[in-house]
């Protein structure tokens, strides 16, 4: 009789928790992790950043040594400055010099010369949103559905997908734990590829200015990877305007 009492309870107990894993919603997800990254009210104080690290290139000749500097303003603007250390290839340095001023984009690069961004890339960086693209994402008219869990290296992650009003959809990992973003997958448009998916893991979650921010990315594509060390990370700092414009014609 026990026996049997305690196998009801049980088969009790696991329906509950059935019931509650699949009333998990992407709203339930997106909060928690907000609270996790600081809270709203911490990540709304955050207007800018400024993004100083080291980064290095896998590639076939050698992994290819650099830094890189990113600049945010809210709400979606943002310029990467690259500078890449080619000896492995034989060649000297590389510059590329990525803007976009929240509608349009340039990039400047010393080796395959200076273009409009165009397709995806474009795409994805207008529907970006810093500090979180959590915040005000339904008014952007973008969704985000929970998608289920998923493995992410050895730990669960909440899988949600993201589709924006228009432009490609991305993804997002959200690790069950800890509740912080620990992977994302978006689409990129390389002149010489097309479009490529990239696939980017954060870690290494420091505090800064009461918001939690990865110190190490690793992204990974079909045709190569890259790993970026965080050296600092400064908030509300003045960035001139210029800096996300195309560049005026001498």
């Amino acid at each position: 009789m026990r026996s049997t009492s305690a196998r009801i309870l049980l088969a009790v107990a696991m329906i509950a928790v059935a019931r509650m894993a699949s009333g998990q919603t992407a709203d339930d997800i997106i909060e928690k992790s907000l609270t996790a990254q600081g809270g709203r009210e911490a990540i709304g104080k955050i207007t800018s950043r400024s993004t100083k690290g080291t980064m290095v290139v896998s590639t076939a000749v050698g992994d290819l040594p650099g830094t890189i500097e990113v600049l945010n303003q809210a709400p979606n603007k943002v310029r990467t400055l690259i500078n890449l250390d080619l000896t492995t290839a034989g060649a000297g340095s590389l510059t590329v010099d990525q803007r976009f001023d929240g509608t349009n984009g340039y990039s400047m690069d010393s080796m395959r010369g200076d273009s409009d961004m165009t397709g995806a890339r474009l795409e994805s960086l207008r529907n970006g949103a810093f500090p979180s693209p959590f915040l005000g994402y339904k008014e952007r008219g973008t969704k985000i559905v929970f998608a289920g869990k998923e493995k992410v290296g050895d730990k669960d992650a909440y899988a949600l997908s993201i589709t924006p009003a228009t432009g490609p959809a991305s993804r997002v990992w959200v690790d069950v734990d800890s509740y912080l973003p620990v992977k994302a997958s978006s689409m990129i448009d390389a002149p010489e590829t097309g479009p490529l998916e990239q696939i980017t893991e954060f870690s290494d979650y420091r505090d800064v200015d009461g918001m939690k921010v990865p110190f190490k990315l690793t992204a990974t594509t079909a045709v190569q990877s890259f790993v970026v060390t965080v050296k600092s990370v400064e908030h509300n700092v003045t960035i001139d305007p210029a800096l996300f414009v195309k560049p005026a014609a001498k």
